[in-house]
């Protein structure tokens, strides 16, 4: 890998877990712990980390942490739609399962109209929109604190899951592809959405039409794993054609 597009997977890592040493990142991308530093040395002086001796941090985390909101990534006009669309398909007194993210996040607060819903999310943020509305129950895993994106994740966490049944999930991604599938820039999330995926009846993954064709990380299994897609109107004809070919339905958030 050339190493701006491998800069890029390590700033995807460091926007995911929060933090990364050096010698994992060396492991993971198959590079000398040299090669990584000097990595690591540019993206500080781009501004988007914070070196640390053995290893690295986001600068955003800690005023992520004490505000209690995501860092806003792109295309937040077409997450917006998605979680209008999605929102459309919940139903008072539901049992659903919600991922963290950005995209969820907005279906989240799409679901404030709702009443007696029985949520189980790993994501703290989504736990405070939705658990503020008194006839709903919260349910969340224990696990590792993921600064970067609010939740909590990891084995512990992916334990929870099991003897749960639910009636959908909301899921998300950072990327998808017809080779691939749905991709993660962090490992440690592949266990609890695995976990996730097995607990839920109907699978929705809500994903914005730049995140087809991405490939990240970690793969979590092929893009048949899921029922549903939920995207905007950028996506392509042809990618449609392909999703529905494989089984899954698209809906398309206007």
């Amino acid at each position: 890998m050339l190493a701006e597009p491998r800069r890029m997977k390590i700033l995807e890592w460091l926007q995911e877990e929060g933090s990364a040493r050096v010698r994992d990142l060396s492991a993971a991308f198959a590079v000398s712990e040299a090669t990584i530093r000097q990595d690591l040395e540019r993206l500080d002086s781009d501004g988007y980390i914070t070196r640390e001796h053995g290893g690295a941090y986001l600068r955003s985390v800690p005023q992520q942490v004490q505000s209690m909101t995501l860092q806003h990534g792109q295309n937040m006009d077409k997450k917006l739609r998605i979680g209008m669309a999605a929102a459309a398909l919940v139903g008072d007194s539901e049992t659903i399962i919600i991922d963290s993210g950005t995209t969820t996040t907005q279906f989240a607060e799409n679901l404030k109209s709702r009443r007696d819903l029985n949520i189980i999310t790993n994501a703290l943020n989504i736990a405070l929109i939705l658990g503020a509305i008194p006839t709903n129950t919260v349910h969340m895993p224990a696990g590792q604190f993921k600064a970067p994106t609010l939740s909590l994740s990891g084995e512990k966490s992916a334990e929870f899951f099991v003897g749960i049944y639910a009636q959908k999930l909301f899921l998300a991604t950072a990327g998808i592809s017809f080779e691939a599938g749905l991709t993660y820039p962090a490992i440690g999330d592949i266990y609890v959405k695995r976990s996730m995926v097995k607990a839920a009846s109907h699978i929705y993954l809500l994903a914005d039409s730049t995140k087809i064709g991405r490939v990240s990380f970690s793969a979590l299994g092929g893009v048949e794993i899921v029922h549903t897609l939920i995207t905007d109107s950028g996506i392509r004809d042809e990618d449609r054609a392909e999703f529905e070919r494989r089984g899954v339905d698209v809906i398309v958030a206007v």
